[in-house]
């Protein structure tokens, strides 16, 4: 990703989760059950992000977000031939799962395919296993990716050029599911995985 595809995308999910160009920090209301562990704010609340979703695995086997996420979960939307971001991003996470089982904590990653056309099951399959055993890799028709991606209100557009060789300018934000209440955080980039797993770590535990 370019310096300036990636300032644009930056912009677009800015826009699209609808905390405008700079980042709200505070805690949240009385009755909200994750006050204390909050960084970010949300417009619309952390209930307008996140949802349903269909997609294989990497066996080929259709699943969906019931059948996946059934433990605290960390979700990445990247593609296998993306050259610098996501393998950045998914080793620091994979990083962040390790510090979570030291802490007694039983987390996974998920990494959805933004590019469906070159990521079959079994590229993501093998893509995630180099990463971390605890690490599912998901893909999917373009319409169910599309269909994961709104969901998450994440961002992706594949760039014009070498039909094989090709870049997709994507988010890169990072997203805490917990199987009883949903998505719950989203990480930035720039933060460490300690950082990221201590924060996660605070959501799992006061989710009990």
């Amino acid at each position: 990703m370019t310096r300036t595809s990636g300032i644009l995308a930056a912009v677009a999910v800015a826009a699209l989760l609808g905390v405008g160009w700079y980042w709200v920090f505070g805690r949240g209301d009385g009755g909200d059950l994750f006050a204390d562990c909050r960084t970010s704010v949300v417009a619309g609340g952390s209930g307008s992000i996140g949802g349903p979703f269909t997609l294989v695995n990497a066996a080929g086997q259709t699943v969906t977000d019931a059948d996946v996420i059934t433990k605290p979960t960390l979700i990445y939307f990247g593609y296998t031939f993306c050259p610098d971001v996501c393998p950045l991003d998914t080793v620091r996470n994979a990083d962040a799962l390790d510090m979570l089982a030291e802490m007694g904590h039983d987390a996974q990653g998920v990494f959805i395919s933004i590019d469906p056309e070159r990521d079959t099951p079994e590229v993501v399959g093998e893509f995630t296993s180099y990463l971390h055993p605890a690490m599912i890799g998901l893909t999917g028709s373009p319409e169910q990716v599309k269909a994961a991606s709104q969901a998450y209100k994440t961002y992706y557009r594949k760039q014009d050029g070498d039909p094989e060789y090709y870049l997709v300018d994507h988010s890169t934000f990072s997203y805490l599911v917990l199987p009883e209440h949903g998505f719950v955080e989203f990480f930035r980039r720039d933060i460490t995985s300690k950082q990221v797993a201590t924060q996660a770590a605070c959501f799992i535990e006061a989710a009990g």
